[in-house]
């Protein structure tokens, strides 16, 4: 009986019931697509954190980049008396260092113990990123100058410059001093990370992925020994089980892998052992970055927190902070969709929610004689209420149906025409590139394609969007027709 007047009334009043679903449809299609695309801008943000900084972990501690004092020309590399082989006049000499960036600060290993020793760290570990040069080429014999002296060369003992406005592998010709000869010299660099063979959880090595051989083990500290990344060994005829020289040490090289981009803060083109970075390097027993692993993700403000106190001299970062700091489209599709969609879905679904409250309101105010004559023969209020509340909750479910069949059908459209979005991070200076170590990419550009995916979360919140709508409507339609009274009601009748 219920269910066939319901069915009956719903068909008598087909434009009310078009109405307030297809309004219900549009707000519930909008709110899931504004959803879905929260969604993949959230994926698309954290590819870009992966792809520019490399960084897996929760925080990073870094010391304060040094400062640049009057009168430094760079690093420079220096050859004794008798240093490589002379011949005609021109000495062929071959040298390689292995230095830290002189714009990246540095922290002592200590800092690690500290790090690790704070409340809801889970797990940290320390990295030194250095940079290897190697000079290679002739220079002139300067056993003499104009005046006869001696000044320097291959007899001698003498200088060759890396400045930072060279470029790896290239010569530059340099005239003696007594005009008789020049120089022809190439400077090649790659970058070299040190990172604590046992910590395998946190860190550069949770950004790479093993293609052959193996990562460093615990038993690999103090052994010369390498991975090396996918690309730059391509690039340079490396294989497993082979030798690369770093800082004129040879290192058998027992794994392969690649990272997620090779502009990532993580990425190195050599990894090494920490102790033998620090050794090769002689930089002491510094670190450059730590990672940090939080317990829990509710922690991670906590410690950034208490990090900062036990370390003031340190610059403590949080990848909400990284996030912050990506620009491009990706920034401006958050902000769109952020600001925009979610005002917008908001507004789109009240406005819906209204026109279902009154056009409810107003079908029960046509139906007064039908009330009233319901309530004389003996409908009480329960069952006239629970009747407008069946009809306005069946016609929310059919806008909700309707609903996620076009927000389905849009998130479908989205995900197949794929749209790219690029995205930037401010990384500042980084292993690798340049000479001294200093990185020439003071930001990595990631181009990112555009998803949105479906949820399940997403589906139950459009059902319940339309159960919600349905309920709102019913309950004021309720309300008004349970107010009315039978005297009154029999007396609109004509």
């Amino acid at each position: 009986m219920y269910f066939t007047y319901l069915r009956r009334e719903l068909s008598g009043r087909k434009k009310q019931t078009i109405i307030v679903a297809v309004g219900l449809a549009i707000a519930i299609a909008l709110v899931m697509v504004v959803n879905s695309l929260s969604a993949g801008v959230g994926v698309a943000q954290a590819q870009t954190l992966q792809s520019v900084y490399g960084v897996g972990t929760d925080l990073t501690v870094t010391g304060q980049a040094a400062k640049p004092t009057d009168g430094d020309q760079g690093q420079r590399f220096d050859f004794g008396s008798g240093a490589g082989t002379t011949k005609d006049g021109t000495t062929n000499v071959s040298a390689a260092r292995l230095t830290t960036d002189r714009m990246r600060g540095t922290l002592d290993a200590t800092t690690v113990s500290t790090v690790a020793a704070t409340a809801g760290v889970s797990s940290a570990t320390g990295t030194l990123s250095l940079t290897d040069s190697t000079f290679s080429g002739q220079l002139p014999d300067r056993a003499r100058g104009t005046d006869g002296s001696n000044s320097g060369g291959s007899s001698g003992g003498g200088t060759a410059p890396q400045g930072d406005a060279a470029a790896p592998g290239g010569s530059a010709p340099q005239g003696g001093s007594d005009g008789a000869g020049g120089s022809s010299f190439g400077i090649t660099a790659f970058s070299v990370m040190g990172l604590d063979p046992a910590v395998s959880d946190v860190g550069p090595m949770t950004a790479v992925t093993l293609t052959d051989g193996r990562l460093l083990t615990a038993a690999d500290a103090g052994k010369d020994v390498a991975v090396v990344d996918a690309t730059y060994a391509a690039s340079n005829d490396l294989s497993l089980n082979g030798t690369i020289s770093v800082a004129g040490t040879d290192m058998t090289i027992v794994g392969v892998v690649s990272s997620a981009s090779s502009s990532a803060e993580t990425a190195a083109s050599v990894y090494i052992p920490l102790d033998v970075a620090q050794k090769l390097s002689s930089s002491g027993d510094v670190v450059s970055t730590v990672y940090v692993k939080a317990a829990s993700s509710g922690q991670i403000a906590t410690v950034q927190t208490a990090l900062e106190k036990a370390l003031p001299d340190a610059t403590v970062s949080a990848q909400s902070q990284l996030a912050a700091s990506v620009s491009g489209s990706l920034n401006s599709a958050t902000a769109l969709i952020t600001n925009l969609g979610l005002w917008l879905s908001i507004i789109v679904l009240a406005v819906a929610l209204l026109l279902a409250v009154l056009l409810t309101i107003g079908g029960v105010t046509r139906r007064t004689r039908e009330f009233g004559t319901l309530k004389a023969i003996g409908w009480s209020n329960g069952r006239v209420v629970s009747q407008v509340a069946g009809e306005s909750l069946v016609q929310g479910l059919l806008g909700g149906v309707i609903g996620i069949v076009i927000g389905l059908g849009a998130i479908l459209a989205i995900n197949i025409i794929s749209p790219t979005i690029s995205a930037s991070g401010d990384r500042g200076a980084g292993p690798g590139g340049g000479f001294g170590g200093r990185n020439p990419i003071a930001a990595a550009t990631s181009a990112i394609t555009l998803s949105a995916p479906v949820t399940v979360w997403v589906i139950l919140a459009a059902v319940g969007l339309a159960v919600l709508g349905g309920l709102v409507a019913g309950a004021f339609g309720g309300w008004r027709a349970a107010r009315l009274s039978p005297a009154e009601a029999l007396r609109a009748v004509n």
